[in-house]
């Protein structure tokens, strides 16, 4: 049982690796764009955009669990351990597929580490809005 756990916390560490650079590209690519005045058009493409990244940056983590588990014949095929791994990581859970008993709680390590993964996709998304948001608020001061 310690040999799997210890390769779910490998996953799950590989994961934060894989969600770290597109959290850092995103980063970067959001610095080029011109703080200020944007149109409408402007803001909802770019807001499109980095939750199209985050996604596919899911998806990336998601074929690595998916990967592992097809890897050691915990499901039948890649394709299989797809949807199972897109189903566990978000916690949708149709129970039509179960991983063998012996691999169970590398499935509930995948779940733990997909609500970790989109909780800091969410935050990131919500800095995001809130720092184009704030450039585009003029800056109001009471008087004292």
């Amino acid at each position: 049982m310690l040999p799997k756990i210890l390769a779910a916390l490998c996953l799950m560490a590989l994961c934060v690796v894989v969600h770290a650079i597109g959290v850092t590209l995103a980063l970067r690519r959001m610095g080029r764009e011109p703080r200020g005045a944007r149109g409408f058009g402007r803001l909802t493409w770019l807001l499109v955009m980095l939750a199209s990244w985050m996604v596919l940056f899911h998806l990336a983590e998601i074929t690595v669990w998916a990967w592992f588990f097809s890897w050691k014949q915990a499901m039948p095929d890649l394709q299989t351990a797809i949807y199972f791994s897109a189903t566990t990581y978000t916690t949708t859970g149709y129970g039509d597929l179960v991983l063998p008993a012996e691999w169970r709680l590398v499935g509930s390590v995948e779940a733990l580490t997909g609500i970790l993964m989109c909780g800091w996709s969410t935050g990131f998304c919500f800095a995001a809005v809130n720092r184009i948001f704030d450039a585009q608020t003029p800056v109001t001061r009471e008087p004292l």
